[in-house]
């Protein structure tokens, strides 16, 4: 299962352009039905705006979408969907919004402001990375807990749940090379003693800068 990267989350901002309001909005999707529902949302909530142009992508399939809304062709949507491109993001949904001035920008100007609008939407949402994680199940004694868990952070793990019981269960999620180093010192800080054991994997976002 290859990596690839995503939005991070939602990503909003303003910007003018010689009196024109460019509204760009960025959303993680997962589906074209999730895509042309943010992008009927955004017509319905600026149904007086002069153009709403989107751009949107998925990772299964290929599929790539996008449109001017009525801007001079190859001025909108394509400026959109290259920003996203350049920075190899997939599985989006943007849509600048824009409430014309009076000035007109030119051919030129509408490329540049429609890209600035998306890069900064995606710059406000952030970026992950779609990775293949290891699920795990560790399970030790109250003695050796805080060790163990303290051992988390240095193995790059995600603690999603914590278990208290007769024991502790501490049901994680890392990537197959940390495992490989995790899984020693574990046996290691332990004595051989806690139970640790691979229970599945799925494809997780993660903030890139936690792969770092």
């Amino acid at each position: 299962m290859p990596d690839y990267i995503i939005p991070a989350g939602d990503g909003e901002i303003e910007y003018v352009e010689k009196r024109s309001r460019f509204i760009g909005r960025v959303w993680r999707v997962e589906s074209e039905a999730q895509a042309l529902e943010r992008l009927r949302e955004t017509r319905e909530r600026h149904w007086d705006a002069t153009h709403n142009v989107y751009a949107y992508a998925l990772h299964e399939g290929g599929l790539m979408r996008y449109s001017d809304d009525g801007e001079p062709s190859g001025t909108a949507g394509m400026p959109v969907l290259d920003v996203f491109r350049k920075a190899g993001v997939q599985d989006f949904c943007c849509v600048v919004t824009r409430y014309f001035g009076g000035i007109l920008l030119g051919a030129g100007g509408l490329v540049r402001a429609y890209a600035k609008s998306a890069a900064l939407a995606l710059e406000k949402a952030g970026r992950a990375r779609m990775t293949p994680l290891l699920e795990l199940s560790l399970l030790c004694s109250y003695p050796q807990y805080e060790r163990v868990r303290a051992e988390l952070g240095r193995a790059g793990a995600l603690l999603e749940d914590t278990v208290f019981g007769a024991d502790v269960e501490l049901k994680i999620a890392m990537t197959a090379e940390n495992y490989a180093v995790f899984a020693p010192r574990i046996t290691d800080l332990t004595a051989g003693t806690a139970l640790l054991e691979v229970t599945g994997q799925s494809m997780r976002p993660v903030p890139l800068e936690e792969l770092s």
